[in-house]
């Protein structure tokens, strides 16, 4: 499966932003799709993922909605409250079988998308 994150870019503290992920190839409705971020000088983190379940990172919960829609084989991370702190180069990813949030665990990997946030 072919993954291609769009939507990321610059906005003030508090504002929101949606991300999209758009899917080719491969039985969309199979996979774990998940997003992941990573900010200079970090490691890749887990930030959401969606399967039959939707998972959270602690950091995101209460702000960030992810959600699917499998007709168009798309997947969404809707951020709301957004902190300086979630600047980072926010990447979708894809696995068969049951949800994870370990950067091995997916095969499949879209590039980034920029998002930052002012104060």
């Amino acid at each position: 499966v072919q993954l291609q994150a769009s939507g990321g870019g610059l906005v003030q503290a508090g504002g929101s932003l949606r991300l999209s992920c758009a899917a080719s190839g491969g039985t969309f409705s199979s996979y774990t799709v998940g997003w992941f971020r990573q900010a200079p000088g970090k490691e890749r983190e887990f930030v959401s993922s969606i399967s039959g379940y939707t998972a959270y990172a602690d950091s995101v919960k209460g702000r960030f909605t992810i959600s699917r829609d499998n007709a168009k084989n798309m997947v969404y991370l809707q951020m709301n409250g957004l902190k300086p702190d979630d600047t980072a180069v926010y990447y979708c990813a894809a696995r068969l079988g049951l949800w994870a949030r370990g950067v091995g665990s997916y095969s499949y990997w879209g590039q980034g998308t920029l998002v930052t946030v002012s104060s």
